[in-house]
């Protein structure tokens, strides 16, 4: 067996020390969308966290109870927001990011942003305008007016609005891809964007996006696709280019990103995360 001199032992403690073993993507703690789990929230809400928290998340996107009640969030409808704040942060865990549904921030959104405020929410995000199939342009254009009205509001509170796309608007209405027409109609400095990279299913790269809208972006909500099986897989077992995605995040100013899968996805995919130098 080759002895080590304590110097050895020393010099090599420290020169491990100043590596990290592991990077965390652009230096953000790993955060996760509660919706793919939102089941077991409703059962067990501070159980659930300590579970996310185990597999190794540091913070979690948090759906609006009254906005998600019937969408699996009513269990925690009566949870005042500085409860659900201890809860979350006795499990280890912050919030600054939640999703809300269109109607309720037109129809109660000074509500909304109290609740936000002391929550400790610096993101309040749109999932969808909720618009029908065969809306035209001229809604979409409607709907991006009305959020800006929202942002600027939410601004006034110090919160940034953020908007979070489907696959609906990676679709062209007389020639113009939905997408782009909103980065058009949103101002840029009340509305930022929360890109769904799962869109890499239609054949629309993230990266693309905040190469093309520097500074726009707010944050990423992070799944892969396996193009043999066609079905979505987790993080890193995928078709995504995670380098690329998190060097051209920088770019586009995301400031932080969730992964938005269901458990077993998010204990197979956190490892890759956890270990990957972007």
């Amino acid at each position: 067996m080759h002895a080590f001199s304590r110097r050895q032992f020393m010099a090599g403690s420290l020169a491990a020390a100043a590596v990290p073993l592991h990077a965390d993507p652009l230096g953000m703690p790993i955060g996760c969308q509660t919706y793919p789990v939102r089941e077991a929230l409703g059962k067990d809400f501070p159980g659930t966290l300590k579970q996310l928290a185990g597999i190794g998340y540091k913070t979690i996107e948090m759906c609006s109870p009254p906005g998600y009640a019937n969408a699996g969030y009513g269990a925690l409808v009566s949870l005042k927001a500085a409860e659900m704040k201890k809860i979350i942060a006795d499990a280890g865990l912050r919030c600054e990011s939640c999703h809300y549904q269109f109607k309720e921030l037109k129809e109660n959104l000074d509500e909304r942003i109290a609740f936000a405020r002391e929550l400790g929410l610096k993101q309040m995000v749109l999932s969808t305008f909720g618009l029908p199939n065969d809306a035209g342009m001229a809604d979409w254009v409607r709907a991006a007016g009305d959020l800006n009205k929202i942002a600027d509001k939410t601004r006034q509170a110090g919160i940034q609005t953020g908007f979070h796309n489907h696959n609906f608007e990676f679709r062209e209405i007389d020639g113009v891809l939905v997408y782009d027409k909103l980065m058009g109609e949103f101002d840029a400095k009340l509305v930022k964007m929360q890109f769904q990279v799962a869109v890499i299913s239609l054949g629309y790269r993230a990266s693309t996006y905040m190469r093309k809208y520097p500074g726009r972006f707010l944050s990423l909500h992070l799944a892969d696709w396996s193009a043999e099986t066609k079905k979505q897989a987790p993080v890193g077992q995928g078709s995504v280019d995670w380098k690329e995605l998190f060097a051209a995040a920088k770019t586009g100013g995301v400031k932080n990103y969730f992964v938005e899968q269901d458990m077993d996805a998010l204990k197979a995919g956190y490892p890759y995360l956890h270990g990957l130098k972007a």
